[in-house]
């Protein structure tokens, strides 16, 4: 009975306002994130820029502004409050259609780590003022680490699979709206409603290039058993523009992911949590 009881009183917790707010504040974190690496990608698109495109030149660009510490710690704890709802979404079911199925309760754990882990290097930043790692050397040293590992050339490769697999599903359930089943229509006029399909569909879609051009420089580097062919975030941006396309390739992902950053910030206001 008891169990039972502490269950209940646990769900109440995560569907709370607390929850609801630290949810909201962590979508409007990631959007100042992903906005500010899209401006950073345009500039690099178009100019001699050598700033890195990915969250670690992100966060320190937004240091260098008026009360940047401030912000920095901001989006940190914004982080903190996106893990803490992809938990209690692993644990007891996320709002909407089939929320409590076991892949989306996965889904939920995976994504509680994965921005447990922004977290911590935003507020590791914040706390210390040191310079931290690019998303390049972050993912050349995980894949050295990977290939040391007994058959950790066919991890690496199956690694390579699911980031591409990921990037693919991203975009494609971008483009489908899968979104739609998790917001407020009726607190949407016709006007917000088309205005957030085109962030949601333009901005899923260049995030989805985004992973999926990180899982073939793994595969590559899986292939050719060389760490230093990974790329993050910033390297494949980059990558985007030795295409014959040129810069404009890279243009427009860049500008496709300062959108994602302003469909964040729409999901802020309009996501059922």
């Amino acid at each position: 009975m008891k169990a039972i009881k502490g269950r209940a009183n646990a769900r109440r917790a995560a569907n709370s306002s607390v929850v609801d707010t630290g949810a909201r504040w962590g979508l409007a974190a990631r959007g100042v994130l992903y906005l500010l690496i899209g401006l950073l990608a345009l500039r690099v698109a178009f100019s001699s820029e050598d700033k890195e495109a990915d969250s670690s030149g992100a966060i320190r660009e937004l240091a260098q502004q008026p009360f940047g510490k401030i912000l920095v710690w901001a989006v940190g704890i914004g982080l903190v409050g996106m893990a803490l709802w992809r938990l209690t979404e692993a644990l007891f079911g996320s709002a909407g259609p089939d929320g409590d199925k076991p892949g989306k309760r996965v889904l939920s754990a995976g994504r509680c780590v994965f921005y447990g882990f922004m977290a911590y290097s935003v507020l590791s930043f914040a706390a210390s003022a040191r310079k931290s790692q690019g998303s390049d050397a972050k993912s050349q040293d995980v894949t050295a680490r990977v290939l040391d590992l007994p058959a950790g050339r066919w991890l690496l490769g199956i690694a390579g699979l699911v980031v591409i697999g990921i990037g693919i599903g991203v975009g494609v359930r971008a483009a489908m709206r899968k979104y739609h089943k998790h917001l407020k229509k009726a607190q949407m006029s016709r006007q917000v409603r088309r205005t957030v399909d085109v962030l949601g569909v333009s901005g899923g879609v260049a995030r989805g290039l985004i992973y999926a051009g990180a899982g073939v420089f793994v595969l590559i580097a899986a292939a050719q058993y060389d760490a230093d062919e990974a790329k993050g975030v910033d390297g494949t941006l980059r990558a985007f523009a030795g295409t014959p396309a040129g810069p404009w390739l890279l243009a427009s992902i860049a500008l496709g992911l300062v959108l994602f950053g302003l469909f964040s910030f729409a999901l802020a206001r309009y996501r059922r949590v």
